[in-house]
């Protein structure tokens, strides 16, 4: 899976893309045929956001998330990601 970061009015360090490479592979052990991954991480005043959609096959998968801090955005953005991969899995496998 190719991960492309953005960061809007956050500079994008070392710690946060390593965290959020290894929350994107949760993601894989579940559905191994997501192909890209569109991640942005944004700040708005005092709330942090974070974004993301993943090119699966069969189509498209959108989350977004808010946080106080950072760390707790990208959490709540991978388990959205996370019950919507599963979701999708389920409707592949009804096909």
């Amino acid at each position: 899976m190719q991960i492309n970061l953005t960061g809007h009015h956050v500079e994008i360090t070392d710690a946060l893309r390593d965290y959020v490479n290894s929350k994107f592979t949760k993601l894989e052990r579940h559905f191994d045929h997501i192909t890209n991954a569109h991640v942005i991480l944004n700040v708005e005043k005092l709330q942090q956001i974070a974004e993301a959609k993943l090119n699966v096959s069969g189509g498209e998968v959108f989350a977004n998330a808010q946080h106080e801090n950072m760390y707790a955005a990208i959490d709540g953005l991978i388990d959205k990601l996370d019950r919507q991969i599963i979701k999708h899995k389920e409707k592949l496998k009804k096909i």
